[in-house]
């Protein structure tokens, strides 16, 4: 087999997960039970709500509807209605690792402890080299999320109807620890899906949204961006997952720039595992607790009655 073909199937497996090529396609909508993930799915986009399983200790997804099933390679030839091998290559483009070779390795090279191939893995997200213009910050989407005006400015957040893939989603931008933007996410406003939207090559596990503007000992952490800027908007210092699992390079941020944290997820059944996840990567570092959302609710959802001065003022 010649350079310009090789593939390392194996390499690309081994590399990326179910779980980092669902967050890649904006795929949000899964439930949570232990190892797996289930919902609507979404290479046939069918109507049953519970015919998609991934089970991401195995790394293999399967449709009771559509019938497709399989590894990672598979759910992108898929998605994608491409063949395998080209999936593979768009995986190595997406996640830069070394499955894609522009260059053969060396026969049976070992990596040095133990043999094994060496993967290229992400360690930054480059910083961007442009600012989206004409983002409209007064959108009634905005209001009608709780979000106030001063709240939007501040996050630089709002509608897009220029070019390009955000065009017509509210536009939220996303800084590393250093303040410098490194992506947008794209929240569509019409129900069409994905409901939000990532740039390819962005690895959200490497950021905490609202990290650059917080300081001080604690810190709130919750799962999306309008459950922050809502937490925000209520007076305390808050951070974002973008998601509703913790990697070990977002335990690094918050363990080197907070004593306490609050984890505060949704109040439905992966937002409760999500706690309990947390709270074990956390513990040993910085002190940690609990604020219970009440059962399914999102903090950016709470009545007065149930409001966030009211949940967070024992901070």
């Amino acid at each position: 087999m010649t350079k310009e073909n090789w593939v390392d199937f194996k390499a690309i497996k081994s590399a990326v997960s179910m779980e980092m090529l669902l967050a890649r396609y904006g795929v949000n909508w899964l439930a949570r039970k232990n190892d797996e993930l289930r919902g609507r799915c979404p290479i046939h986009q069918g109507e049953g709500k519970d015919t998609f399983h991934v089970n991401v200790s195995k790394n293999v997804f399967n449709c009771f509807s559509c019938k497709k099933r399989g590894n990672i390679l598979d759910f992108v030839a898929a998605m994608e209605k491409c063949s395998v091998r080209d999936a593979a290559v768009k995986i190595g483009e997406w996640f830069s690792t070394t499955g894609e070779a522009t260059a053969e390795p060396e026969k049976t090279k070992p990596a040095e402890a133990g043999g094994g191939i060496v993967k290229t893995v992400a360690t930054f997200n480059k910083p961007l080299t442009f600012q989206l213009k004409s983002v409209d910050t007064s959108h009634p989407y905005l209001a009608e999320r709780g979000i106030s005006k001063e709240t939007a400015e501040t996050f630089g957040v709002g509608f897009f109807s220029g070019k390009g893939s955000m065009s017509g989603r509210i536009v939220i931008p996303i800084h590393n620890s250093r303040g410098e933007l490194v992506a947008y996410a794209g929240r569509s406003i019409d129900g069409s899906e994905p409901r939000y939207k990532l740039p390819a090559g962005f690895h959200k596990s490497l950021e905490l949204f609202n990290l650059h503007r917080v300081s001080g000992p604690l810190v709130i952490l919750v799962e999306g961006f309008f459950d922050c800027m809502n937490v925000h908007q209520a007076g305390f210092p808050v951070v974002a997952l973008m998601g509703c699992s913790l990697s070990e390079a977002q335990t690094e941020l918050i363990a080197d720039r907070f004593d306490r944290v609050a984890l505060m997820m949704d109040g439905d059944e992966p937002g409760q595992q999500a706690n309990v996840e947390c709270q074990t990567l956390l513990r040993t570092r910085v002190w940690t607790r609990v604020i219970k959302v009440p059962h399914g609710k999102q903090p950016d959802q709470l009545s007065p009655d149930e409001g966030l001065p009211k949940l967070l003022s024992p901070l």
